[in-house]
């Protein structure tokens, strides 16, 4: 909870793909950690910046012979001419991020904004769910939402109070914002589930659901609100390696047919998608992505970041 040219609604292809080259590279200008695992990057990007709308997706190499990574653009500022991405370090890519991505230093390649932009409008009262790192590429969504009219609750969840973040932002576009924490150090106790209930309690009228986090997360958002028939649309991020529909990689089950998330989404009817499916694909390459992260481990003689370590 990540993902993501601009590529038209399915069947269209229209594309606006922005990339860049070594010479160039896009600088980092803000860094923020929320957490030892959980880092912000804001990064310059001026066309991309204009370009960008919710629930789209970049690809990003942070060095020349670095991996290719789907990332869900978290916020963008057009006046700022950047867009921000927030990176949990899981695996090898991540975590060599991590280290090296510092204010002042650049990525390497950055493709996007890829993906059908996120729907808004229509509903006019609507319930934003972001769980953990899901919480970051929500935000966009909710803001848009509020700028189209639509009354939004935005619900967020974290195990815990010190994790939180980002909580200003969404009280200032969100009407109603509920917290939620497994162990109860902050607002709601329990997951983002218990915070649908409450608001579909306390507002029958929702017109639309949109969760992001982790699949499990969105498959209890989705059956939360089944029984009650409210639109539900969530954000998927299988494993992927072109983002143009090429390589087959990002395979989804929906409704009984096969979909490509990085052209036909990230977003789907969260009712109809296979997360079972979704699960099994997820962890098909596990052993070889602990390889590599064990690999990386074993040869990375940084760390500790550079303007942490001592002088020679």
């Amino acid at each position: 909870m990540g993902r993501n040219g601009s590529l038209e609604a399915p069947g269209t292809r229209a594309s606006t793909m922005l990339g860049t080259s070594k010479d160039s590279g896009y600088g980092i200008v803000t860094r923020e950690d929320f957490s030892d695992v959980t880092f912000l990057l804001e990064i310059r990007h001026p066309l991309m910046a204009q370009a960008a709308q919710p629930g789209q997706f970049v690809i990003v190499m942070s060095h020349a012979e670095g991996e290719r990574i789907p990332l869900t653009i978290a916020d963008f500022d057009r006046g700022k001419g950047t867009i921000t991405l927030v990176i949990q370090a899981v695996g090898k890519t991540t975590r060599e991020m991590q280290q090296l991505c510092r204010i002042g230093t650049s990525l390497f390649a950055l493709v996007g904004p890829m993906g059908v932009p996120s729907h808004v409008g229509g509903a006019r009262k609507v319930t934003c769910v972001g769980g953990g790192l899901g919480v970051a590429p929500v935000f966009p969504q909710a803001r848009a939402f509020k700028e189209a009219g639509a009354y939004v609750i935005g619900i967020i969840g974290f195990r815990t109070r010190a994790l939180v973040f980002w909580e200003d932002k969404f009280r200032s576009c969100c009407d109603e914002l509920i917290v939620c924490t497994d162990d109860g150090s902050m607002g709601v106790k329990g997951p983002v589930t218990e915070g649908i209930k409450r608001a579909i309690a306390a507002h029958p009228d929702i017109g639309e659901v949109v969760a992001i986090g982790p699949p499990l997360m969105m498959k209890a958002c989705a059956e939360a609100t089944r029984p009650h028939k409210i639109n539900t649309m969530v954000s998927l991020n299988p494993v992927m390696v072109d983002g143009t529909g090429m390589c087959g990689g990002c395979r989804v089950r929906v409704g009984g047919q096969i979909k490509f998330a990085c052209v036909d989404g990230p977003d789907f009817d969260g009712h109809q998608v296979d997360f079972e499916d979704l699960t099994t694909r997820l962890r098909r390459f596990a052993t070889e992505e602990k390889s590599a992260l064990d690999r990386w481990s074993e040869s990375c003689r940084m760390t500790t970041p550079p303007e942490e370590a001592g002088g020679g």
